[in-house]
């Protein structure tokens, strides 16, 4: 283990740890950030009022929207002379969010990087291909920093050009490919299109930034012949290094020696039992220039707290399916595109890119599944694979949809930034 004296650090002692972060914590937000002291003082809670790690239930809640109603500075608790970086959220539901850094939170970013890749499997002298967007989306540079401070190789090649992207990983003998899901698929249809070996050395795949299905972990895994590891994390918080699943893959370890985090009904805000499913809360314990209290990042999971095998002690969650603010109702069922996902991973005869397109139907919406078809498969057999689709999606989900099945490359094809997989025309009708 890259830091197994806190990776393995009894539950008792990594509690206690918690509740001195989080008093420090409190008190830096209501003595350094207008904000929060604002927010506290309306709840009627005061900094000495934080006595066990329940009592974070007392402190209000923070969203997207406050840090955008106090860009791009005014959620900074240091001076911004002290802040040494700027990031921005990648802006997937909205206008970005600006994050900053001090020097210590630059190296407490780095050292959870390398704690995650190196609990996936990574190890120092690695060839680190680094495919995740480097600019203001936090991705590629807290990956780049992290395998550096592994000790790896790191090609930081970006993302786009995917034709030099596999030359690279061919010639510098990738050991390790970092990006999202969607860009590994990519990345794998075009290095089969082209008959570019990328596999002769390649072990480990390190994916996240959007909600992938177990489906289409095991397909990158075999048509890769890699391991891989699923990281959540958020910009608003680090970046990546908040969670990673170890190679047990039952589940994501958040690291809470920094991170504390509740997962609440959606509805009410109050805890989920045990096992059961809820939303995301979630506040730094030691971030300076922007500490975030209770942060609803509106992402979908739920606890595991049993031990896992690994050793390592920190709590695990579910791998996330969704967000709460993408989930779309279709003539009263619930669904996620995950949910699509894994049904089109497994059905023979079609690829694995999609689009899903809402449209208002009189007083109902209407889901279209746009799916394209294999290079293999005739193109006489569309309308029976759209059948057959459509049959499983009613039959494994409760929803029915039109599924049109298009000639191969027919969808866009995402190398930059997340992929798009909804395209909900409602939102766009004009209200007279």
């Amino acid at each position: 283990m890259y830091a197994a004296d806190i990776e393995k650090m009894p539950r008792d002692q990594l509690r206690k740890l918690q509740l001195e972060r989080l008093k420090t914590q409190v008190g830096r937000t209501y003595y350094n950030t207008e904000y929060y002291r604002k927010r506290m003082d309306q709840a009627g809670v005061k900094p000495d009022d934080i006595k066990t790690l329940d009592d974070i239930r007392k402190l209000p809640m923070t969203s997207k929207e406050d840090l955008r109603e106090n860009f791009p500075f005014g959620m900074f608790a240091v001076p911004r002379t002290d802040v040494v970086r700027l990031h921005v959220s990648s802006g997937t539901t909205g206008t970005p969010t600006v994050v900053g850094y001090t020097m210590a939170d630059l190296n407490v970013w780095t050292e959870l990087v390398a704690r995650s890749i190196a609990c996936v499997g990574v190890r120092p002298g690695d060839v680190f291909h680094n495919a995740t967007a480097l600019g203001m989306f936090t991705g590629g540079m807290g990956f780049h920093y992290g395998a550096e401070r592994l000790g790896c190789t790191v090609v930081p090649m970006s993302a786009g050009n995917t034709t030099k992207q596999l030359a690279l990983m061919r010639d510098f003998g990738a050991e390790v490919l970092c990006c999202t899901p969607s860009y590994a698929l990519r990345l794998t249809e075009v290095a089969e299109e082209t008959g570019i070996n990328i596999q002769d050395k390649l072990r480990v795949g390190l994916f996240g930034a959007e909600a992938w299905s177990n489906e289409m972990r095991s397909n990158l895994e075999q048509r890769l012949g890699i391991t891989t590891g699923d990281f959540w994390g958020l910009s608003e918080m680090t970046g990546p290094g908040v969670s990673v699943d170890c190679n047990e893959k039952n589940g994501l370890h958040v690291w809470e020696d920094c991170f504390l985090i509740e997962v609440l009904d959606p509805v009410t805000l109050e805890p989920v039992g045990p096992g059961e499913t809820g939303e995301i809360v979630i506040s730094t314990l030691v971030k300076q220039a922007q500490p975030i209290l209770r942060f609803r990042c509106r992402d979908l999971t739920r606890l595991i707290e049993e031990p896992c095998p690994c050793g390592r002690t920190h709590v695990r969650i579910e791998r996330v399916f969704g967000r709460s603010d993408d989930m779309l109702t279709i003539r009263g069922v619930n669904l996620f595109p995950s949910q699509i996902e894994s049904v089109l991973v497994n059905t023979k005869g079609i690829e694995h890119h999609y689009e899903l397109v809402v449209e208002q139907s009189g007083a109902m919406a209407e889901l279209t599944v746009n799916v394209e078809a294999a290079k293999t498969t005739d193109i006489a057999q569309y309308a029976q694979l759209s059948a057959t689709v459509g049959q499983i999606i009613k039959s494994t989900i409760g929803v029915t949809s039109i599924v049109k099945v298009l000639a191969p490359g027919s969808l866009p094809r995402w190398e930059e930034g997340k992929a798009v997989r909804v395209r909900d025309l409602r939102k766009s009708l004009k209200v007279s």
